[in-house]
């Protein structure tokens, strides 16, 4: 694929960003990166593994003459990210971010933004538990989906940024600002939540630290705990941000527990039965759709014998 900007500037250096980093270069679609962290720290380890071509010290200096500013920092950041760089933003340049909230992150940086600099948001429904500058790789986004959330922003701009993501391998798809927001709450944000209550209730009964919930964790739990260890500050303010949607998805997941509790009570196995099978059928179309895989044991590796 053929270069489609010529500088790209990534404010934030940890597994999104260094990801976008590899895949840019992988595909050849980006002339120069420029990237800086807040931590000194971060930002050597940076230099350190060849991550950006030039690791600045300030944001400002870094998004100087970019055509392309990605905010790759916890969505409670954004806004005051926003307001540092916008003396520096090059006029017609474009800026995005990989937030997974969207009313929030628009609010809180368009107003900062000047006139003639394009705001594009975009979310890439992709992710490991692991953060940091080092956790990144070229095939994150790899068919994964990164949804484009336009805004009013103008088409050229719109079609270049989903340009460069399909180059970085991903499936793009346009979506509105509070069915954005819905949608992940759904399908990210609640499933997360979940994860942490249910960590958070083994560790209250004491049983986070025994040796049988360690030895068995395969039967389940492993996978809570998988999700549990994502970035905790990311995810504080994740859920901050999309309050109105969580609050929304939760209380129609408590409706749906509270079913499923009266039906064991009531030895309703028919309604279990029933209710197993839609939800079978659900995880089947994710695999039909290619976003995992059905092999046994999601494909892990497993340990040699």
């Amino acid at each position: 694929m053929s270069q489609i900007y010529d500088r790209v500037a990534l404010i934030g250096l940890g597994l999104i960003a260094s990801s976008m980093f590899w895949a840019m270069k992988r595909g050849g679609l980006v002339k120069e990166v420029t990237g800086y962290a807040r931590s000194a720290e971060t930002r050597q380890t940076a230099r350190d593994i060849g991550l950006c071509d030039v690791v600045c010290d300030s944001a400002k200096e870094a998004v100087r003459d970019a055509d392309l500013v990605v905010l790759c920092v916890p969505v409670g950041a954004m806004g005051v990210v926003a307001e540092e760089i916008a003396p520096a933003l090059k006029p017609g340049a474009t800026v995005s971010d990989v937030g997974s909230v969207k009313r929030a992150v628009i609010d809180a940086v368009a107003p900062h933004l000047p006139d003639g600099v394009h705001f594009v948001p975009a979310h890439p429904m992709a992710g490991t538990e692991y953060s940091g500058p080092t956790s990144g790789f070229a095939e994150l986004f790899d068919e994964r989906w990164t949804l484009i959330v336009p805004d009013g922003a103008g088409e050229e701009a719109t079609q270049k940024l989903e340009s460069l993501w399909q180059g970085m391998g991903a499936l793009t798809e346009r979506m509105e600002v509070e069915h954005h927001d819905q949608v992940c709450a759904v399908v990210s944000h609640i499933p997360h939540l979940i994860a942490y209550t249910m960590v958070g209730v083994a560790d209250d009964l004491r049983r986070v630290s025994d040796r049988e919930v360690v030895k068995f964790s395969a039967a389940g739990f492993r996978d809570f705990t998988r999700i549990a260890a994502s970035d905790p500050t990311m995810w504080r303010d994740v859920f901050l941000n999309n309050k109105d949607a969580t609050l929304d998805v939760l209380g129609r997941f408590s409706e749906e527990l509270f079913k499923l509790q009266s039906a064991i009570r009531a030895g309703d196995g028919e309604h279990l039965h029933r209710y197993f099978t839609r939800t079978r059928e659900i995880r089947r179309g994710i695999i039909e759709a290619g976003q995992d895989t059905g092999v046994p044991d999601f494909g892990r590796i497993k340990k040699a014998e």
